[in-house]
């Protein structure tokens, strides 16, 4: 299925001839479509060490392209594994836009019961956090979302149209509180801005790498503080937030922010994507329940 209205036709035969061209010598490796919960790009091993990053639709484009200029910036300078790129591949007659092929980073997509220690992830990916926010910035595009004031309104909607789904009232008084917090206006920093449950692996017990650098750049270092509720339960959240030493309006900015993103993706992937859709139900029940303690 689909995920997008306006997504393009991607499948084995198509990504089977863009190697033929490009890889001749990887033309007779296996390609296989990879099972994710990723929306923003088409996934494809080839072999055993390679994946072939395809944007899904017009506006995955610059994502990809964004994802193309970071990773060769960030190799070898994080804490957690992160890909490698080994090629950008320009549009060509046979896929008019740009894709990458990167290494395979063997893991699973992050699950609380794969983990033999939320905490020691929680510290894993701060140290992850921190690291980036430690790079130097200069030259880096800029990144995350809109000053939560201006997103008032699509929110209010959001929580609106799931009347059915959540309690209106307290979603109204969590995102109220959110936007009492002062609009950032600090100094910019390198953050991912997408960290996900379906952009972490875990291997062995242990979180072990980030994926998915196509929001990456400068700015709010609050986008990455995020992952307190769309990754972790309480345990985790509090060991993050002390590792990261996140003040407490940096904490209500971000999760303003961790609730805004969660409620615009239930409805959009509730039938096209349901397991990411959950997630996100998973991160407004996060929210929630941390009013109510």
């Amino acid at each position: 299925m689909k995920l997008h209205e306006d997504e393009f036709d991607i499948d084995a035969a198509l990504v089977g001839e863009l190697i033929r061209r490009r890889f001749p010598g990887l033309a007779d490796l296996p390609l296989r479509p990879v099972e994710s919960m990723g929306t923003v790009n088409a996934l494809f091993r080839i072999g055993d060490d390679l994946c072939a990053r395809l944007p899904r639709q017009p506006a995955g484009v610059k994502s990809l392209e964004r994802e193309a200029w970071t990773l060769p910036r960030l190799a070898g300078q994080v804490g957690l594994r992160i890909p490698r790129l080994v090629e950008a591949i320009p549009a060509d007659d046979a896929y008019p836009h740009p894709w990458l092929l990167c290494n395979w980073i063997p893991g699973e997509q992050y699950a609380p019961a794969l983990l033999d220690d939320e905490v020691v992830a929680a510290r894993d990916l701060a140290g992850f956090v921190a690291g980036l926010r430690a790079l130097d910035p200069t030259g880096a595009p800029r990144a995350g979302r809109a000053p939560l004031a201006q997103l008032d309104a699509i929110t209010r909607a959001a929580i609106a149209a799931l009347a059915g789904d959540f309690d209106v009232a307290a979603l109204q008084a969590a995102w109220s509180r959110a936007l009492e917090a002062p609009a950032w206006d600090g100094a910019r920093v390198w953050i991912h801005a997408d960290l996900l449950p379906p952009n972490l692996l875990v291997r062995d017990g242990r979180l072990t790498a980030v994926l998915d650098f196509g929001s990456a750049g400068a700015g709010d270092p609050a986008a990455d503080v995020i992952a307190a509720w769309s990754v972790f339960g309480a345990t985790g959240r509090a060991a993050y937030r002390a590792a990261l030493a996140v003040d407490d309006v940096t904490w209500q900015r971000a999760r303003g922010y961790a609730l805004h993103q969660a409620l615009l993706i239930v409805p959009y992937y509730r039938h096209s994507n349901p397991g990411f859709a959950e997630l996100a139900v998973r991160t407004i029940g996060e929210i929630l329940a941390e009013d109510k303690a």
